[in-house]
This record gives C-alpha cells, sequence and structure tokens, in this order.
C-alpha cells in the first residue's frame, strides 16, 4: 500500500505538471525547445550516418574518435562561457538568431556530404551548428523562470528536459529507419540532415511570434556591469578558483573523480559499441548498421530513466557512496560477461547497464556538489564539471581508438573496462570512508533525482 506522504506527493506532482501546462508561455517556449531538439536528431543522424555508416568509407576507431573530438571538444569547451553572453543580450532574440543561424549553416554542410566534401567548409558548418545547440539550451534553461512559476520550475525542468531528450530520441529513431529505407547512398544522408533546417527554423519563427522582445530577460537591473571581454576572463579565473576550492571539499572531489572514470569508460564502450555494429554484427551493411542501434539508444535511455527514478530511494535507504559503489561494483562485473559472448542482444542489455550505472553517478555527482560546496563557488565548480564531462568521455575514446581492432571485438578492451569500473568503485569508496573518518568530516546528504 502507498503511504499518505507518497500519494500526497504523486498529487502535488500531477497538480504542478497541469499548473505548468496551463502555462502558454511555457507551451510555446519549450514547443521551440522540442523541436530544435527533435531538429537536432535528424541533423546528427545524417551527420553520423555520412562519416561512421558510409559504404564508400572504412571507419576505423582514429577516424570515429577524431570525428568525435571534432564536435565534442570545442561544445565543451564553449559550455562555461555561454552564460556570459545570456547574462548580457536579449534572450528572446539570441534564442531565435541562434535558430535561424543553425538553420542556414545547415545547408552547405548537407551540400558536402552529398558531395562527400568532408572538408573545411563542411568542419566549420557542422561545429557551429553543434555548438550553437549549446547556447540555444542554456538560453531555454535561462529564461525558463520568466515563464513558469518559481515553486514549479522542478516540475518544469523535468517535464521539458526528458520530453526533449524524447523528440531528439525518437527523431533519431526516425531518421535512421528513413536512412535505412531510402538506402545509404550520400545524397540519402544530406536529404536527412537537409530536414533539420526546417526544424530550426520554425523553431526560431516560434520563439519570434511568441515572445515579446524582453518577455525572458534579462531585465535591464540584472545584466552585469562588467563588458564582455571582462565577463570571459573573469570565468578563466573563477573556473581556476573552483578548481581550487575542491582541494577543500573532498567529498565533492571524490565524486567528481567517480564521475571522470565513469565517463572515460563509456567513451571506451560508446566506440566499442559502434565499431561492433559498423563493422561486426551488420558485416558492412550501414543500412543495418544504423537500425540495429537504435534498440541501444533505447536501452540506454531505460537506463538512465530507471537510475533517474531508484536513486532517490536508494540513497535514502543505503546512503550516496554506497549505493554508487554497489551500482559500480555491478557494472563492473556485467560488462564483460554481457560483452565477451560479442552477441548484438546481450550488447542491447548491456547498453542499458552502462546507461544505469552512468546517470547513477552524475545525479550523485550533482547532487553532491550542489550540498557540498560554497554557494559562492557553486557556479564555478558546475562549469569545471560540464567542461570536463565530455572531455573525459572524448578520452575514454581516444583510449578505444588505440587498443581496439576495427572490428570492435576485443576481450582485452571489455575486461580492462570490468577492471576500471572496479577499481573506481573501490576508490570512491575507500577516499570516502577515510574522509568520513576526519574530524572535521560532514555526512552528505540524499541525492534528489535530476534530469538526464
Amino acid at each position: 500500500m502507498q503511504s499518505a506522504t507518497e500519494t500526497a506527493a504523486r498529487t502535488a506532482t500531477r497538480h504542478n505538471l497541469r499548473a505548468v501546462l496551463a502555462r502558454p508561455a511555457f507551451r510555446r517556449l519549450v514547443a521551440a525547445r522540442w523541436l530544435s531538439q527533435a531538429a537536432d536528431g535528424w541533423f546528427q543522424a545524417g551527420l553520423a550516418g555520412s562519416i561512421f555508416f558510409n559504404p564508400e568509407r572504412a571507419a576505423n576507431p582514429l577516424e570515429m574518435t577524431a570525428a568525435f573530438a571534432v564536435l565534442l571538444v570545442p561544445y565543451s569547451a564553449l559550455g562555461p562561457f555561454v552564460g556570459v553572453f545570456l547574462d548580457r543580450w536579449n534572450r528572446r532574440t539570441s534564442l531565435a538568431m541562434a535558430n535561424l543561424a543553425r538553420a542556414v549553416f545547415v545547408v552547405p554542410a548537407a551540400i558536402c556530404v552529398w558531395f562527400a566534401q568532408y572538408n573545411a567548409l563542411f568542419l566549420v558548418c557542422a561545429l557551429l551548428v553543434v555548438a550553437l545547440n549549446r547556447f540555444f539550451l542554456a538560453g531555454v534553461s535561462a529564461a525558463q523562470p520568466h515563464v513558469v512559476d518559481a515553486p514549479r520550475l522542478v516540475t518544469a525542468n523535468s517535464f521539458a528536459t526528458t520530453a526533449g531528450t524524447v523528440c531528439y530520441s525518437g527523431s533519431l529513431g526516425v531518421a535512421g529507419f528513413t536512412i535505412q529505407a531510402l538506402g545509404t547512398q550520400q545524397h540519402h544522408y544530406a536529404a536527412v540532415s537537409l530536414v533539420a533546417s526546417a526544424g530550426y527554423l520554425v523553431a526560431a519563427l516560434i520563439m519570434l511570434a511568441s515572445f515579446r522582445p524582453t518577455a525572458l530577460g534579462p531585465v535591464d537591473s540584472e545584466r552585469p556591469p562588467v563588458t564582455v571581454l571582462r565577463g570571459l576572463a573573469m570565468t578563466v579565473v573563477g573556473m581556476v578558483a573552483g578548481l581550487r576550492h575542491l582541494t577543500r571539499r573532498p567529498v565533492a572531489a571524490a565524486a567528481l573523480l567517480a564521475q571522470a572514470g565513469h565517463r572515460m569508460l563509456f567513451g571506451l564502450l560508446t566506440l566499442t559499441t559502434l565499431l561492433l555494429y559498423r563493422n561486426h554484427y551488420a558485416d558492412g551493411d550501414a543500412g543495418a548498421s544504423i537500425v540495429g542501434l537504435i534498440p541501444v539508444a533505447g536501452a540506454a535511455a531505460m537506463g538512465s530513466l530507471l537510475a533517474a527514478v531508484v536513486t532517490p530511494p536508494m540513497v535514502r535507504r543505503v546512503g550516496p557512496v554506497r549505493w554508487l559503489v554497489t551500482v559500480t561494483a555491478g557494472v563492473a562485473v556485467l560488462v564483460p560477461l554481457l560483452g565477451l559472448p560479442v552477441l548484438a542482444a546481450l550488447t542491447v542489455v548491456g547498453s542499458f547497464v552502462v546507461s544505469l550505472g552512468a546517470q547513477t553517478t552524475k545525479i550523485i555527482t550533482e547532487t553532491t556538489l550542489q550540498i557540498e560546496v560554497d554557494d559562492d563557488f557553486r557556479g564555478r565548480v558546475f562549469s569545471v564539471n560540464d567542461t570536463g564531462f565530455n572531455l573525459f568521455f572524448v578520452l575514454g575514446l581516444l583510449v578505444g581508438a588505440l587498443v581496439l581492432p576495427p572490428s570492435g571485438v576485443s576481450a582485452v578492451a571489455l575486461l580492462g573496462a570490468g577492471v576500471g569500473y572496479g577499481l573506481v568503485a573501490a576508490a570512491y569508496g575507500v577516499a570516502n570512508r577515510r574522509i568520513a573518518q576526519r574530524p572535521s568530516a560532514t555526512p552528505t546528504p540524499e541525492p534528489v533525482s535530476t534530469g538526464g
């Protein structure tokens, strides 16, 4: 039976969601967000297909890693500096212009894919489309308090983020099936990429038509008094100060290091999975490779969702450290067991397990930072966390590029990943045990579920 508290919590959540959805401004803002994220799915499906699953190109680990690095490293480096502009520029105009620019940049990128010209023009346009996505999503988050009451922001954020991820994943899947149906020729990849331009354009028009110029902030009284250049310099100085602050917050530092280990291993296993589907399971059939990865993406999404559901109650029962150690140790055992038979079905299950562990670590790490880090340093520490999140993923890809064969079949890599997860679990548990034995140590309260 449900307790009265659980029943009341569910009723409050439903009430808050109805109240949030009753706000026309919120509906228009998230409509633009979801349409933009759906367009991301189409663009990235065409991009990934043309680079990773092109039957006319030999896909090898180093080439795949280079493609990820080119797109993710600038994207990650840009992240901490986005707020400098969003806190100064008109957000409604900035968000509309960002998507209008993306609609434009998709076109030359798609033309380059059509003619298989992966040159400087293609690289610059692809980078701009991906980088402006970071700007757009950060801007939508910054604008959300202007369309939702403060007490309902958690509900609004959870709903917008989760549904946005569904839109992205769904469009990625539809685009994959479209490529399979049309065929894996260059012009089909280009056509799929070009669909994104229409999505970005409509999302931009929604922003322009639905909001007054000042409706999404920032208000004049909240604009920082320093110049943009000064703000950029202060961001760099602030990140250094955030790193120094972490040396005085060992619980937070241990969580960040655990997440870094998870991200590196996640990168290694991501490259393994891509190579398996590109060169082993589908035997070089690019269309079958793309379709085969759709269940993998779905299983990963389910793993993240389950982590968001079970982590809060399990942390209340056993504590954040013990739960993270338990989940990571479980991943350490299951990755080799599921991976070594080299069966597609077990790879799907493995993606669920790895995603469950990764999202559990993300939830606990972010909440630990929120609790352990002083408020004055919290933004700067989260900037460090945000940047490192993708950079350690790329580092894991690089490790994979050095050790994986083109087929992706490697017992050494899978056993190494299992050992790596085991070391992360052991190191995190030991570090927190030693921190707890210090006289000044204070326990970390339970985390709450955060968005993906």
